[in-house]
């Protein structure tokens, strides 16, 4: 009987998870946790560029930095998100997955423009 059940909820569980969130807050969940290594750990919370760490090496001051990722055009955007480069994890994102961070990264820019 209870597999029954279970089966004939499926489909609902199917259309709840296509309509359970926004594009938006799809893209926010997978900034922060994209394959157990958030982006806002290195680039800040809306990829403003973020210290990592200092540290001192041949006795000068240094600091490690994660880059700002917002201001990247998406073709520049899509093609560092599939190398390794510098300290950046390989994530293997699919191109939907791309574009959903590349959205949350300039959610803003229209604001911007409308302000000018």
């Amino acid at each position: 009987m209870m597999k029954h059940i279970f089966f004939l909820m499926i489909p609902l569980f199917v259309y709840a998870s296509s309509t359970f969130i926004t594009p938006m807050e799809y893209a926010s969940q997978l900034y922060k946790n994209p394959r157990g290594i958030g982006c806002q750990n290195c680039h800040g919370e809306n990829g403003e560029g973020k210290v990592i760490a200092n540290y001192v090496h041949k006795k000068k001051k240094k600091s490690f930095v994660g880059p700002r990722i917002n201001n990247i055009e998406f073709n520049s955007f899509y093609k560092v998100l599939n190398q390794r480069k510098r300290g950046m994890p390989r994530y293997f994102l699919t191109t939907e997955e791309i574009q959903a961070l590349y959205l949350y990264l300039h959610k803003n820019d229209k604001k911007k423009k409308d302000v000018k």
